[in-house]
């Protein structure tokens, strides 16, 4: 049964994604080009390979393609996925717009009146003579006819006026190109630039005066691959040293590929710098990249795993759990061996990947959760899925006695885009009640 849910799911999915295509196809390029011509030829064959590029870039890695393949289909395969959304909605929003503006066209071609046919010419009677001779007039004449010019331009007023249709289609599908392409432009834009610092004070009931004002740089989601490498890593360590921080934390989905090919892009990380040192858990992209080899990377990096671990660090205690995705290999989440024995005098600090675990984290009496996981949502209206299957999708929340707070992350999954969910290094200050 499980294997025809998935086989169902896949039809459903790729019948839409059919559908879609067609939809944006008939849209940007059958309403506003002529058969035969080399814009449609063109926009029709972008239209079938497009797709197939981010099927590619999709599949690629998992399928074990050479590094340098998955990185020629990674740019153009996963942007057109963000184009696709967005001119969707664009597209969308216009054909709200299409009715009125025929409308208006209509009356500014009819001088602001509305349309309505000119009445048939009447003709008019002329008597004829007593005594006809060869060059009389003709019996019946026309008072006057439409000259050629005046028949053409009330034919062109007609509502359904062909040349009036293809306005609309141009004018309404090139707005639509540019608010699409337009809003993936900027969202790419802020995912090369690099995140942004925020910075959020958290009181905690148990931590003592003497830790009190202690910062803890949150950096998750990274997401080295195809895409980002190096450079992005550059950036994150010299935005989270500028904060000088007592401590990083790195909660998961570092990487999506496997370490012969991102191990040099995460290099940096060598270089972070903080009184208390970086630490790092496991998100569910490792343990699709290889967990085990990923933590004996960072580790010789100068990270330090805590795979299920707890250490005692700056006037309160530092615990880490793996990723609920390394349940398939037996390396889930074990919060009895992360928290068990410990000193419940002490505050408590849960680096976590996933939100979903702050049950766990409640009943265990964490007093703070750190998590990543939801980007934020990454792509808008992306959020209002991720609020379906997450606690939190982004910011400080309170659950009980424990406070859940969930980054947008540094990086970005699939495409390099983010619209209404901008990227982020947090800067967490813990606070103490008695300073």
């Amino acid at each position: 049964m499980r294997v025809v849910g998935i086989v169902l799911m896949v039809v459903v999915v790729l019948a839409l994604l059919v559908a879609v295509h067609r939809y944006v196809w008939r849209r940007f390029v059958g309403d506003t080009t002529a058969p035969g011509s080399p814009w449609r030829r063109a926009g029709t064959v972008a239209v079938y390979v497009l797709p197939l590029l981010s099927l590619g870039a999709m599949v690629s890695g998992r399928a074990g393609a050479p590094f340098w393949l998955q990185r020629v289909l990674a740019w153009p395969g996963y942007l057109w996925l963000a184009a696709l959304l967005y001119l969707t909605l664009a597209l969308l929003v216009g054909e709200a717009v299409r009715p009125p503006l025929r409308r208006w066209l209509a009356r500014r071609a009819d001088g602001g009146a509305p349309y309505a046919p000119e009445p048939a010419p009447v003709p008019v009677t002329t008597p004829a003579p007593e005594a006809p001779g060869p060059e009389a007039a003709p019996a019946c004449e026309p008072a006057s006819a439409p000259a050629p010019e005046a028949r053409s331009a009330l034919a062109g007023s007609a509502p359904g006026d062909p040349s009036r249709r293809l306005f609309v289609a141009r004018a309404v599908g090139g707005a639509a190109a540019v608010a699409g392409l337009g809003t993936v432009g900027y969202g790419t834009y802020g995912v090369l630039r690099g995140p942004r610092v925020k910075r959020v004070t958290v009181p905690l009931a148990r931590l003592p005066r003497s830790a009190h004002g202690f910062r803890i740089a949150v950096v998750s989601d990274i997401h080295l691959g195809p895409i980002l490498g190096r450079a992005h890593t550059q950036r994150i360590v010299d935005a989270v040293n500028a904060t000088q921080p007592d401590l990083v934390a790195v909660v998961g989905d570092l990487v999506d590929g496997s370490v012969a090919d991102l191990g040099p892009a995460a290099e940096p990380l060598a270089r972070l710098r903080s009184r208390h040192g970086a630490f790092f858990v496991t998100g569910n992209h490792e343990y699709y990249a290889g967990a085990a080899q990923w933590v004996d990377h960072v580790r010789e990096l100068g990270l330090h795993p805590l795979e299920n671990a707890r250490v005692e660090t700056g006037g309160f205690d530092l615990a880490g759990v793996n990723d609920i995705a390394g349940e398939s290999e037996g390396q889930g989440p074990d919060f009895a061996r992360a928290l068990g024995d410990r000193d419940p005098a002490r505050a408590v600090v849960l680096m976590a990947h996933q939100p979903v675990v702050i049950d766990e984290a409640v009943e265990h009496g964490v007093d703070l959760q750190l998590s990543g996981h939801t980007h934020g949502g990454q792509l808008w209206p992306g959020n209002y899925v991720a609020e379906l299957a997450n606690p939190t999708v982004a910011g400080l929340e309170r659950y009980g006695d424990t406070q859940l707070y969930v980054s947008r992350g540094a990086g970005a999954w699939g495409p390099p885009v983010r619209v209404g969910a901008p990227s982020d290094i947090t800067v967490v200050q813990l606070a103490s009640r008695q300073a």
